[in-house]
């Protein structure tokens, strides 16, 4: 047996609708010895998701809930310190589904790709190269399918996913328009994110400031909140326009099932297009996604920000903070420098 001790984050009881730092507990566990086929991994960032809070919940989902007393599902990327596996030597760096804790033992299967972006910081692949960018990418390019001249909007439009959405839109030739929260973020996406437009979605008049910022009308729609803002922008949509259902972040609880406007009529008279999107389904297409994107970053015309946790005991609350909009930039824990 290994002498290494693992801290692992552990669902301890079952939210309902956002998971708090009390649905959660850190427990110390021993690292087992590392089988034929296997290696270990010590994780370097772990990355906290929007969509952990489906992750976790009862509630229907695209996939199975973290078990009561399993450690906490989450992507992450570590340096791989002992091997058994001739395809991930020691010293690599992996990007997958390694969960909260310091350490993993695993052979290979919950691993997403090998980094090969090394002259790059390795939170990246977390966030701007990681799922973050992937989703941006194939969510806008494959379901939005934007045109030069398209006007694009988008809410949560400082966040980690809706910043580079609005930016390779402007890459495309798209007129940008950017939804977020508080002035602080409306400036983000004009002064550092390069939208054309940008509206706070708390002051009263949503409707008249998204009028006056889409004059002729709304041709993609990246969602990432449902809601009353999904509500206000739909009414705006032109023919033919494509609707990218991302994320529900505006909903707290899906059960009892949330009532609201009914889009039916504004789909069916514009012929437009509403499609979910899951970053998932593309996991054969990733590196087309990371291939595209390193060099923008590289080159300074894909901008992002992080936002750096430290130390695993961080990860507990970090959840509802997102929720809340106390974050600004993807948020990461980071565990160890590398």
């Amino acid at each position: 047996m290994s002498a290494l001790q693992n801290r692992q984050v552990v669902l301890k009881s079952r939210p309902v609708g956002i998971p708090q730092a009390d649905h959660f507990e850190i427990r110390a566990a021993p690292v087992r010895d590392i089988q034929e086929g296997e290696f270990l991994v010590r994780n370097l960032y772990l990355s906290v998701e929007p969509a952990m809070r489906g992750w976790v919940n009862a509630a229907s989902n695209y996939s199975r809930p973290v078990g009561v007393g399993e450690v906490m599902r989450a992507f992450t990327v570590g340096r791989v310190v002992q091997s058994r596996n001739a395809d991930y030597p020691e010293g690599a760096v992996v990007m997958g589904l390694l969960g909260w804790q310091e350490y993993a033992v695993t052979d290979g299967s919950p691993v997403r790709r090998v980094v090969k972006e090394t002259d790059l910081p390795l939170s990246l692949s977390l966030g701007v190269l990681g799922l973050n960018g992937i989703t941006a990418y194939f969510g806008l390019t494959a379901v939005g399918q934007p045109q030069a001249g398209d006007t694009v909007v988008v809410s949560t439009a400082a966040g980690a996913v809706g910043s580079l959405v609005g930016q390779l839109a402007k890459l495309q030739g798209c007129r940008t328009v950017g939804i977020a929260g508080g002035e602080l973020k409306r400036r983000l996406c004009l002064e550092e994110f390069g939208y054309d437009a940008a509206i706070d979605y708390r002051q009263p008049n949503l409707e008249a400031s998204l009028a006056a910022a889409c004059p002729d009308g709304v041709d993609v729609y990246f969602d990432n909140t449902s809601g009353h803002i999904s509500d206000t922008v739909i009414r705006h949509i032109n023919r033919r326009a494509r609707i990218v259902i991302c994320g529900t972040a505006s909903i707290p609880n899906w059960e009892p099932w949330p009532q609201g406007p009914r889009v039916d009529r504004h789909l069916l008279n514009k012929s437009a297009r509403m499609e979910g999107f899951l970053a998932f389904d593309y996991e054969n297409r990733y590196e087309e996604a990371i291939d595209f994107l390193a060099p923008l970053v590289r080159s300074g015309q894909l901008r992002y920000r992080e936002e750096i946790l430290e130390g695993i005991e961080a990860a507990p609350g970090s959840i509802a903070d997102l929720y809340e909009g106390k974050n600004l930039g993807k948020r990461l824990i980071r565990l160890t420098e590398d």
